[in-house]
């Protein structure tokens, strides 16, 4: 890691079986005990969630989204308002990614060169540029303790020349986000592209190295393909990826996939699936996903899950969430959100300790035994 005052990454542990590791990720806002599941707030808000509850449920770093910040409210007024931390009232780390991947995935595209994207907003059909120096522009403007590299993510599917097209660009797109980030207080991490081709891959990685100053991202993944394709990716890149900083896999968040991540060294995550399953009326827990609005629950008293401290599970019963989601309350994705994340940070705490301790391999063993779908990819 780069000798910067603000940021500085420890490994504590690696098991040697499997490479995970555990440490801490020092930050101008607070130390990240790794590996860690950072909740998304896109648009500068954990949906549903208070910051003092995200505190409860163990939320140590929180995510915000580039694209629809600079959308709106806009990048100026966030700058004005004191940066992100401020504007939001959270005094922990947080993350910003590039808005890349929306810009891909939401916005009405038009052009897609070198020089950036020129698409239209998905509110208003406004024409917008999003080059590398642009994006820079933003996320220095919100203000995040980790900023995220532009890059173009090829969706699944695509073939090996437009992967490997679009892997280049990301690195064309690097070395711009390079030169135009000035500001020390903000670590600027690179992405891994490069689809479902192990060379591309090792050719990212490669690419990405000499940039990986604080931390590594891992994107492309969890975007449509298998699983275990996935995992085969990961397990191939996993060698040759960066060992000092930390290693951070971009929009995977199930359960299943924290526990086989952190198995093949990854530190970061993040995923919307917590809030949003939520939202839909659905908890995970230790035993697996229990959709709440299902007419088995409707009289039964017992908490969500019986291994929870949270405050949902501390004070409510199944029977009376249930009732919430099918009478269309807001408290519901509430108290489901605050468990859902409860339980994903918990999750990573407990992995944490079992590398600390020398019993990952165990743990593992433990978590599949309870959880009921997992290995046949049912999130």
């Amino acid at each position: 890691m780069a000798d910067n005052p603000y940021f500085s990454f420890e490994v504590l542990k690696t098991d040697p079986e499997t490479g995970a590791r555990a440490g801490i990720f020092h930050t101008p806002h607070g130390d990240i005990e790794t590996p860690v599941y950072m909740p998304v707030g896109t648009q500068a808000t954990v949906k549903g969630m208070l910051p003092r509850d995200l505190k409860e449920a163990g939320a140590q770093i929180v995510l915000a989204n580039t694209y629809h910040l600079y959308m709106r409210p806009g990048h100026e007024l966030v700058k004005a308002a004191g940066g992100l931390h401020k504007f939001m009232h959270w005094d922990r780390p947080i993350l910003t990614d590039s808005g890349g991947f929306q810009v891909f995935s939401l916005a009405d595209l038009n052009k897609i060169t070198d020089e950036g994207v020129r698409f239209r907003s998905h509110i208003d059909g406004s024409e917008h540029l999003f080059t590398p120096e642009k994006v820079m522009e933003i996320e220095n403007a919100l203000g995040a303790d980790i900023i995220m590299q532009f890059d173009e993510c090829s969706e699944y599917g695509a073939d090996y020349n437009y992967s490997k097209g679009a892997l280049e660009r990301t690195v064309r797109w690097l070395e711009r986000c390079a030169a135009a980030h000035k500001n020390e207080q903000q670590a600027l991490f690179p992405i891994v592209q490069g689809n479902v081709f192990k060379d591309l891959r090792m050719e990212s990685i490669a690419a990405a190295a000499p940039y990986a100053k604080y931390g590594i991202g891992i994107g492309g993944l969890s975007v449509g393909e298998p699983k275990p394709l996935m995992y085969e990716i990961l397990d191939a890149m996993q060698p040759v990826l960066p060992s000092n900083v930390p290693r951070y896999l971009m929009g995977v968040g199930s359960p299943d996939c924290l526990v086989e991540g952190v198995m093949r060294g990854i530190d970061m995550f993040d995923c919307v699936l917590a809030t949003r399953v939520a939202r839909n009326g659905t908890a995970l827990t230790s035993k697996g996903k229990i959709v709440v609005r299902n007419a088995v629950y409707k009289e039964d008293f017992s908490p969500l899950d019986e291994h929870c401290d949270c405050y949902c599970c501390r004070n409510y019963t199944k029977a009376y969430l249930r009732h919430l989601v099918n009478a269309g309350e807001i408290l519901a994705a509430t108290l489901l959100s605050l468990h859902n994340i409860t339980y994903l940070t918990g999750l990573m705490r407990r992995m944490r300790q079992a590398i600390l301790e020398g019993g990952l391999r165990e743990f593992r063993e433990e978590f599949y035994k309870t959880y009921a779908g997992a290995a046949e990819g049912k999130f």
